[in-house]
């Protein structure tokens, strides 16, 4: 897969096995592959291209990412090892008020290339049953991370999930990395390492207010966000201020622990006090923004009074932990099972997503 921020393209071999209805999981190889600056370009500048150079795009993508996989199975030696090619791509649209979402990366393309069957398009279905078609990491999380209570992905849009008693409440919080790396790159850097930029800058509290203002924010779960709401409204927002990139970070990282601490707090008042008995709950951070030391500390800072721990875990499962999910909700496509929970989404009923192409000979 690959996210909003742009950092590569994911892939990661998996091994899944399910025994008595209890899924485990290994990850014998993962790496992100970085875009050079021409990917990077055609990447970005998707969303302004004529419907035909879309669709070119849209299947160049489909072999670019068929001839890394190819790579990577030999690279690892894979060979006569891999079922399954399971493509979440790269999301350009994402409009679930009029049933639209769109990844590019054409499914076909990949399978004939791979010569491996493929799944693909995997918030398709959710999206037609008028669910937002997003969150759809929480089917992974339920089955293959059941020990955590809160599960917080801090990419190019932080999404938090609670794995509740009654049911499982998931939904997108902000945007997160897009705009931090956007930030840095105004400094010539890629992102700001361990937060150490934003750490020496001051919050700017009317900017703060203003951040905290916009409309998402108040509206009620489920629901997901697209990349230009972090690139067209959050950032030029926070460029107008004219503030150091140092305050202007440190203001951002602010906001974004804000932000998911009042999401916990709304699922808290949701689910009728979801924290039961005083004990401590483990939220498992992920995502590129893990390694960002200073805000996951003033996130920490902020969730305190909830009595919620957050948990770090290993690197390669920090980076790859939507891949790891991408992987298992091919493999309940190609079982035929429910994939995509309603109850994040918001559609009619749970349902199987993903189309599926065969590459390889009959």
């Amino acid at each position: 897969m690959s996210g909003s921020s742009l950092d590569g393209l994911d892939i990661a071999c998996v091994q899944l096995q399910e025994t008595a209805g209890k899924w485990s999981y290994e990850i014998l190889a993962a790496e992100c592959l970085s875009y050079d600056e021409a990917w990077t370009n055609k990447l970005v500048q998707a969303i302004v291209l004529t419907a035909v150079d879309y669709q070119l795009l849209h299947t160049a993508y489909g072999h670019y990412i068929g001839e890394q996989v190819n790579a990577f199975i030999d690279k690892y030696q894979f060979h006569h090892q891999v079922h399954l090619v399971a493509s979440h791509g790269h999301t350009t649209f994402h409009l679930p008020k009029q049933q639209m979402t769109a990844q590019l990366g054409e499914g076909a393309a990949i399978a004939a290339v791979t010569g491996l069957p493929v799944v693909s398009d995997l918030r398709a279905m959710d999206i037609a049953f008028g669910g937002q078609g997003a969150p759809i990491v929480p089917i992974g999380e339920k089955l293959l991370l059941p020990s955590y209570q809160w599960f917080l992905n801090l990419g190019g849009i932080a999404n938090l999930s609670f794995n509740g008693p009654d049911k499982y409440t998931a939904f997108d919080v902000c945007p997160a990395n897009r705009v931090l790396n956007m930030l840095a790159a105004t400094t010539g850097k890629p992102y700001d390492d361990g937060g150490e930029l934003a750490a020496t800058g001051a919050v700017n509290n009317a900017l703060l207010q203003q951040l905290n203002r916009l409309d998402y924010y108040s509206k009620p779960f489920p629901k997901s966000l697209a990349n230009d709401f972090g690139t067209n409204v959050v950032f030029p927002l926070i460029q107008g201020c004219g503030l150091s990139v140092a305050d202007a970070l440190r203001t951002y990282v602010e906001h974004i622990a804000v932000q998911i601490t009042a999401a916990a707090r709304t699922v808290f008042t949701t689910e009728n006090g979801a924290h039961s008995g005083g004990d401590v709950q483990s939220m498992l951070v992920t995502g590129g923004g893990a390694f960002n030391h200073f805000l996951v500390d003033r996130l920490q800072e902020q969730l305190q009074p909830f009595a919620i721990k957050t948990v770090v875990p290993d690197p390669q499962l920090v980076n790859y932990k939507e891949a790891v999910v991408m992987a298992l909700i091919g493999v309940l496509r190609w079982r035929e099972e429910y994939n995509v929970l309603s109850s994040v989404t918001g559609a009619t009923r749970n349902s199987i997503n993903g189309a599926l192409w065969l590459g390889g000979e009959a």
